[in-house]
Order: structure tokens, then C-alpha cells, then sequence
């Protein structure tokens, strides 16, 4: 057991005037298995990045072992999946790796593959079997359930609660609560470790911003209190003071004695007030604001909204999925599951108006609105302002929501090219409560996003009912959110 040790690190990009980091210290157990969370945009993949040496910064960072970036950068995809496992473990034990393939139900045949044709769910499991096969390495795991659907994920949640010795980024809390023995957070004011698991350190949180809060009522209490105090007894001390003249000698002793001792009181009651203060700004600093987000939905003219009968998804060499047969009515919220490969992001292609080959009927409503926000961001350009031009929504209520999913006024003057993958799904998702539709159509709107805003969107839906057709393969958004499920 050894430390990894972070002393007064500090940096900020070139150009920013804003610190990532400033002074921070603190240390990890190299035997930890550390759940790494925090709000889109707070630095996660840039502390990653400073463990790797990829970018200057000042203070220090020691540490007895090596560490290793997940995912690993494959130059050349279309060697063979075993050429590029063996340049990641040059050492490696061939039994060993098949044992580390059993655990994450991989078929041995993907090692004779080249890379490029395995899937995205494949390609994220031989990576960690591979990298986890190396001595004296510390995995730095960024998100690698952004490929797995609800079965990979707890597949691979299983198998890195045997493992440690890594930092792992996700926002999704069922997978952390399976495999985390630490979190590391990096809050508003600074960054803390606790010993747990998401859940205890949510829990923890939570009891820890409600006791912040009531201290925070009861000293503005305070401050209001002994401010009106020291008000009074400075005005009588001023009045008593103005009374002394034409009195006698004993009497302007006395009131001049009276008065002194009330202007020492009104000086104490200023004191205690500024400590009071001055407890009071210790306070709040790490309480994350979740303002509520609204959404205004259309109303639909009749009950069922779309219908499916007998639906087969078919590319032509086999079916994708189906036969399947279902509808959708007003005020569903219906969750589409499956595996990697079922045909759920074709499915919601399908009946998005996009030509996907298939057999069977989809009947969709007369003159249905549909807002889609699709699952992948990576073609984000220009600014904010230039995309809620290009989509027509109402610029003014597009900006207002991505404030309250924490995006900060600087962000709005930048290239969403330089988003982090969180910031540009919040982007989708605005511009999606944006639109006045009937049917709001999400593919795998919670890839990336952080827990915090997944709670705000969560409580939206839950609050205005609106008729939604969604992908998602967090267990927990789905539990919450689904009142009924389509599987593919």
C-alpha cells in the first residue's frame, strides 16, 4: 500500500484567467478504487490528464506507480484486436487474459478480429482486460460506460469491484455504488475524499447542505438582531449625549458615564455581528444550485399518438429487432431497452421520418411535433447563440436553461467544439425543452451528463408529464422515469 500525493496544484489553460485548480492538496491509497465525480466542466478528465503529464502545471504530484488512461489511443484500428493488446501489456500471459475475457463474457474470436469491427461494448471490455493485466499500474478510467448497455454495465460494474487501484469517472450511480469503496469529488469550493460508496457520499452531502442551510437562517437571524441592536443602543447613547447640556454637573456625570457604557455594549454587539459574518461566509460554498427546469409541451387532439404493429427493423441480412407491437399514448414515458445492437436507435430513427428499412406498420399521428435529440453531439460547431438561431428557439430561454444546468455566462461566448462531452449532451437537451412538441424523443439523453443535472431532469419529467420515447441505459433515470418499457 502507497500514496499518491497532490501538493498545492494549480492550473488554468493558456489564455484563462479562471483556475481549474488552485492550491489543492490532498492524497489517495494506490489500493483505492475511487469513484471520480463533480458537475460537467469542473476539470474530472483535466486532473486525469495532470496525473498523465500531458499538461504544465505548478505544485507537485508524486507517486510510486504508473499510470495508464482509459481508453487507450488505438493509432491503427484495423490491426488485429491481439497485435493491439499485446502493444498495450507487452508482457502479456495469454491464460491470464482469457481468464480476464471469461469475466466479461468475451468471446476469445474478437482476439483474431480486427479492432475496428468490434463494437463499442467489446472494444471498452479487451481494454480494461488488457490494461488490468499490468503490474504496478493505475488505471485512470474516464467513462467507459458511455458504450454498455444496462447488462454491460453491471457486467463490468462486477468486474472492477475485484479489481483496484483505479480512479473511475462516471455519473452513472448504480454502476458507481457496484464497484467504489472512495469518491473523490470535486464540489464548487474545493475537492474531498470520503470513504463509501455514491450513495453515502449523496447521503452525506445532503445531510451536510441541510445543516449548512439552517446554520446559514439562524445567523442572518442573528446578524439581523444584533444589527437592529447595536442600531438602538448607538441612537440612545447619541440622544443621551445631546442631553447633557444645561444639566447639572452630577447629572452630565452620570448620563456621560450611562452613555459610554451603552456605546462599549453597541461596540461588543458590532464584534459578535462580524463574527457572525464571518462564520456565515464559511457557509453554502459547496451547495450545488438545481434550480427547476419547466418544459411547455403542445397538447395532442387525440389519445394515441403512435402505433406499431408486427414492426421488424431488417437491414437486409437478418432482422435487428421485432416483430414488436405497441403504441404510444399521451403522457407515457416509455423507455426503449435492450442490448448493444437491438435496432433502439433505429427504431427511434424510424419514427423520427428517417427511411430505415423495415417490415410491418408504424402509424404516426396526424400532424405529430416531434423534438429529437439524438445520441451523439460530436458534430457541435459555432456558438450557442448561432445554434439556437440554426434550431428557431427562443434564444433568451435556451441560455436560461443551460445556466440552470450549470453552464457558466463565459461558456456562452465559446466554441462548443471545446465543450466537454457533458456540456454539448446539456446543449441537446435545452434545445430540445425549447421546442413546443407532442412527442419528445431522447436517444441516451444522460450519456455524460452529471448526477446533479440528471436529478433536474428527472424531477422535470416527473413534474409536467410529458409524453416522451427514450434510450437510456441508467438503471436509475429509468426506474424513476419509465412508466412503461418496450423491449427490443
Amino acid at each position: 500500500m502507497s500514496r499518491i500525493q497532490v501538493t498545492d496544484l494549480t492550473f488554468a489553460y493558456e489564455g484563462s484567467y479562471d483556475y481549474v485548480f488552485e492550491n489543492v492538496s490532498f492524497q489517495l491509497d494506490t489500493d483505492w478504487k475511487l469513484g471520480f465525480t463533480g458537475r460537467n466542466g469542473r476539470g474530472k478528465t483535466t486532473f486525469l490528464r495532470l496525473l498523465m503529464g500531458q499538461l504544465p502545471y505548478s505544485g507537485t504530484i508524486t507517486a510510486p506507480v504508473t499510470f495508464s488512461y482509459f481508453p487507450y489511443a488505438v493509432p491503427d484500428p484495423q490491426r488485429s484486436t491481439r497485435e493491439i493488446l499485446e502493444e498495450i501489456c507487452p508482457e502479456l500471459v495469454y491464460w491470464e487474459l482469457s481468464r480476464e475475457l471469461s469475466l466479461l463474457e468475451v468471446d476469445e474470436e474478437v482476439l483474431w478480429r480486427p479492432f475496428a469491427t468490434l463494437s463499442q461494448g467489446e472494444r471498452t471490455k479487451v481494454l480494461l482486460a488488457a490494461m488490468f493485466l499490468e503490474e504496478n499500474r493505475f488505471l485512470l478510467i474516464d467513462e467507459p460506460t458511455n458504450h454498455l448497455d444496462m447488462h454491460g454495465r453491471a457486467l463490468v460494474s462486477r468486474y472492477l469491484n475485484k479489481k483496484k487501484g483505479f480512479i473511475l469517472v462516471s455519473h452513472d450511480r448504480v454502476f458507481l455504488d457496484g464497484c467504489v469503496d472512495h469518491i473523490l469529488s470535486i464540489n464548487k469550493a474545493d475537492i474531498e475524499i470520503q470513504r463509501g460508496n455514491f450513495t453515502s457520499w449523496m447521503e452525506n452531502k445532503a445531510r451536510r447542505d441541510a445543516f449548512e442551510t439552517a446554520e446559514n437562517e439562524k445567523l442572518k437571524k442573528e446578524i439581523r438582531r444584533l444589527s437592529e441592536s447595536a442600531r438602538e443602543k448607538s441612537e440612545w447613547s447619541s440622544r443621551a449625549e445631546a442631553s447633557k447640556i444645561g444639566t447639572g454637573a452630577y447629572d452630565r456625570g452620570y448620563i456621560g458615564h450611562k452613555a459610554a457604557k451603552i456605546m462599549s455594549r453597541s461596540k461588543a454587539i458590532d464584534e459578535r455581528q462580524a463574527r457572525a459574518m464571518e462564520e456565515k461566509k464559511k457557509l453554502l460554498k459547496n451547495i450545488e444550485e438545481s434550480e427547476e427546469l419547466k418544459i411547455t409541451q403542445l397538447a395532442y387532439h387525440a389519445r394515441t399518438l403512435i402505433r406499431a404493429r408486427d414492426l421488424v427493423i431488417d437491414y437486409g441480412a437478418s432482422p435487428v429487432c421485432g416483430p414488436l407491437t405497441f403504441e404510444v399514448e399521451r403522457g407515457d414515458r416509455i423507455a426503449l431497452t435492450g442490448r448493444n445492437g437491438s435496432g433502439k436507435s433505429s427504431l427511434l430513427r424510424l419514427i423520427c421520418g428517417e427511411a430505415v428499412p423495415h417490415n410491418g406498420t408504424v402509424e404516426i399521428g396526424s400532424q405529430l411535433k416531434i423534438s429529437y435529440a439524438a445520441q451523439s453531439a460530436d458534430d457541435l460547431r459555432g456558438t450557442l447563440y448561432g445554434y439556437a438561431r440554426q434550431y428557431g428557439v427562443e434564444e433568451s430561454l435556451f441560455l436560461a436553461i443551460l445556466r440552470k444546468l450549470d453552464f457558466a455566462r463565459v461558456q456562452f461566448e465559446k466554441d462548443m467544439r471545446d465543450f466537454s462531452g457533458g456540456q454539448k449532451k446539456k446543449v441537446l437537451i435545452a434545445r430540445s425543452l425549447c421546442e413546443r412538441a407532442h412527442l419528445y424523443i431522447w436517444d441516451e439523453p444522460m450519456n455524460y451528463i452529471d448526477v446533479i443535472s440528471r436529478m433536474q431532469i428527472e424531477e422535470l419529467l416527473l413534474k409536467f408529464h410529458p409524453t416522451i420515447l427514450f434510450v437510456e441505459h441508467d438503471r436509475a433515470f429509468c426506474e424513476k422515469i419509465a412508466t412503461k418499457t418496450v423491449e427490443l
